[in-house]
């Protein structure tokens, strides 16, 4: 190889060599920029999902001061207003006595619901179970809690998005479904969570726009931000369906 041809060569190789370096410059920019736009879109979403899980809070506070509120106007309220009846009307002691003992109940009962953190401090088939009691408790509804399975621990913020998920179902079910059973029915299998609720209401018409749209939308949006499901189905004089899937 004379000396032209070596020049040559090294012309090539230091061109092939440019170029490959330039790629290589070029390659790991983007993967940097697609890596830096990665971790960006993971901070906003887990920013946005903490943002919900506040958002949650918040409503699961204000409806609970709302069922508190209800209770202390038309359950205690009147509860208190018939012993004064009974103390007025000369009734014995044992009618006022078991009167008044029955609103210390329901007061008690009403001091668990006012700790802000109460659902942080029990597990979710309790937070269910006080929930359906409370709707046994005031007699709007006669309703069932069942659990079966052998439990499984469900990370906390999970936990919040089934029971408000819950609440709003029954929330819908006592304003608006004019039912008088309801049951609900947690099932922990080896793969995943199951949460059931029905009534036996009036049901409604599913592709309807309006308020029932949007409930069960913000029901099925707030299931999807902890990869769960929910499915409401009902029909016209049938009842409503919620079933919620999710895997541990």
């Amino acid at each position: 190889m004379d000396e032209k041809e070596i020049q040559s060569f090294l012309i090539i190789s230091s061109v092939v060599l440019f170029f490959l370096v330039v790629t290589m410059i070029l390659l790991f920019t983007v993967f940097q920029k697609r890596k830096n736009t990665l971790l960006l879109e993971k901070k906003d979403a887990e920013k946005r999902f903490e943002q919900e899980i506040s958002k949650t809070k918040i409503e699961i506070r204000e409806e609970t001061f709302k069922n508190i509120s209800w209770e202390l106007h038309d359950n205690i309220g009147q509860l208190l207003t018939l012993a004064k009846i009974q103390l007025q009307s000369n009734s014995s002691y044992e009618e006022v006595k078991k009167t008044l003992d029955k609103s210390l109940k329901e007061l008690r009962a009403l001091a668990k619901l006012i700790n802000p953190d109460t659902l942080a401090k029990i597990s979710l088939e309790e937070a269910f179970g006080q929930e359906t009691k409370r709707l046994n408790r005031l007699n709007f509804i006669k309703a069932n809690f069942e659990v079966k399975g052998v439990r499984r621990e469900i990370d906390s913020k999970a936990e919040i998005i089934f029971f408000r998920i819950l609440q709003e179902f029954l929330s819908n079910t006592i304003k608006h479904a004019r039912a008088t059973r309801l049951s609900v029915v947690l099932n922990f299998s080896d793969t995943e969570l199951s949460i059931i609720a029905k009534d036996n209401g009036q049901g409604f018409n599913t592709d309807k726009n309006g308020q029932f749209g949007m409930g069960i939308t913000n029901m099925k949006n707030r299931a999807k931000l902890i990869n769960a499901k929910a499915i409401i189905s009902s029909v016209p004089t049938k009842g409503t369906k919620l079933m919620i899937t999710y895997k541990y």
